[in-house]
């Protein structure tokens, strides 16, 4: 590795970041991580915090997993790669398959296609879901519904049925026929209406509104995260994903749960669907499936999606769609031992554990300090705090000021994600109650610093 005045030298002049502006990075040069070990992270300066960000949602295991490394370097020892296209295969996606149709076999999925992470799931799910239909003879379900706020990648599809302006203005246009409808959002909606229950229902009818409008007969699917993520940590009434289930079955619409995030424990329960009692159609997964060691995805295909392409006759149901990495077998051996490890360690019930404890620090937090307009969270360890300048108004804090809070909490001990005026938090799902509290104890410094 090239010394540390060389990497600060040289940080962010060859290289552009995901997510950020070019000159802002150069301006502003980001932390460079060099070491990880446990749940904590270390930069080039020696300076050691704990990773409130879980690497990118996706290390739940944390950073020292060795069954998950060993696996990547045995198996890079015996079969580097090799492509599963039409007539290869190896042995680890198919005993990968069958422990995934085993730990999915509570959401009704038993088919897995490999992906090369999130975006690729996404949109993967998304063309099965027009194929499903064309394959039935209803070649009019095109179209896509998709809530507000939610984050759904940066393939161009994906982006389609995101629904934050940030992922959408400078691409546009992008594909047509994806429609979006307001999110159980409870801070923030078009209705005005706090209580999570009513609110769930107002946006259950303006679901059934948009499907009238468009006609039921031209939608192909409904994708929504069971917990909105990178939207800013949005949790809906425990009425909304059953609703939304009952409304799609109603209109023969299929049910595409994102669950790149929230499958493999983080909601507290192995799945976001799961946890809100849903069997979807279809369910995209990544991140966590290798703890982040290795890009790795898959989509996850019940029965009733699945019977009609194995059952199709008219060569319709053939998938022309995949990528050079789907089905690596690095990655596979990879997803074999996380999934091995993430069962042994029933990590569910820490991130339920921990979630519980990090949500109440927040709240105490927002009694606190003012600037806390709202605290999200009580479904494992995906929790936000909303950052405001005004509660009345909920005018959302200035950049420079989260930007304060964002370096004195990490010289404070805890790195967290600053996503616009939200701190966002997912930390590894073996957090500690220690270091959960050490995460407490950095914000309240870097709340006292603004």
């Amino acid at each position: 590795m090239k010394d540390a005045n060389f990497l600060k030298e040289r940080n962010a002049r060859a290289i552009w970041h995901p997510m950020a502006h070019p000159a802002d990075s150069i301006a502003n040069p980001p932390d460079i991580i060099v070491g990880g070990e446990g749940v904590t992270i270390t930069d080039v300066d020696g300076h050691t915090t704990v990773d409130a960000v879980g690497g990118l949602w996706n290390v739940n295991l944390g950073f020292s997993c060795q069954p998950v490394k060993d696996a990547i370097a045995a198996q890079l020892d015996r079969l580097p790669y090799y492509s599963i296209f039409r007539g290869t295969s190896n042995d680890q996606v198919i005993e990968l398959g069958e422990m995934l149709a085993d730990f999915f076999a509570p959401d009704g999925l038993t088919r897995a296609f490999y992906t090369s992470g999130g975006s690729d799931s996404v949109e993967v799910a998304l063309r099965l879901a027009r194929q499903y239909h064309k394959v039935r003879g209803e070649a009019g379900r095109v179209k896509y519904l998709s809530l507000k706020k939610g984050y759904h990648g940066t393939h161009t599809l994906g982006a389609s049925v995101n629904g934050n302006a940030n992922f959408r203005t400078q691409y546009e246009p992008l594909m047509p026929g994806c429609f979006h409808v307001p999110a159980p959002y409870t801070y923030r909606n078009p209705f005005n209406e706090t209580d999570p229950a009513k609110l769930a229902q107002l946006c259950l009818a303006a679901i059934e509104d948009e499907i009238k409008f468009q006609d039921a007969s031209t939608i192909a699917a409904f994708i929504m995260e069971p917990v909105l993520g990178a939207g800013g940590v949005i949790p809906p009434h425990e009425s909304f994903m059953p609703g939304v289930r009952d409304i799609c079955d109603k209109h023969g619409i299929l049910l595409i749960a994102d669950e790149v995030i929230t499958a493999f424990g983080r909601t507290g329960d192995w799945s976001g669907s799961r946890h809100w009692g849903v069997q979807p159609d279809l369910m995209c997964t990544a991140k966590a499936i290798t703890n982040g060691y290795f890009p790795f995805g898959a989509v996850m295909i019940s029965d009733k999606v699945s019977d009609v392409f194995e059952n199709d006759t008219t060569g319709k149901g053939g998938i022309g769609s995949g990528y050079t990495y789907s089905g690596h077998p690095v990655g596979a051996a990879a997803a074999i031992a996380c999934l091995g490890e993430t069962v042994r360690l029933n990590v569910k019930d820490n991130a339920a554990a921990r979630g519980e404890q990090l949500f109440a620090g927040l709240k105490a937090l927002q009694n606190e300090y003012d600037i806390i307009g709202d605290v999200r969270g009580g479904h494992g360890l995906m929790l936000a705090l909303e950052l405001v300048s005004d509660r009345a108004t909920k005018t959302p804090i200035d950049k420079q000021a989260i930007g304060k809070l964002h370096r004195v909490t990490y010289e404070s001990g805890a790195m967290v994600r600053v996503s616009g005026n939200n701190v966002i938090l997912s930390p590894s799902l073996i957090l500690s109650e220690t270091e959960a509290r050490t995460i407490l104890d950095a914000l309240h410094k870097g709340f006292a610093a603004i």
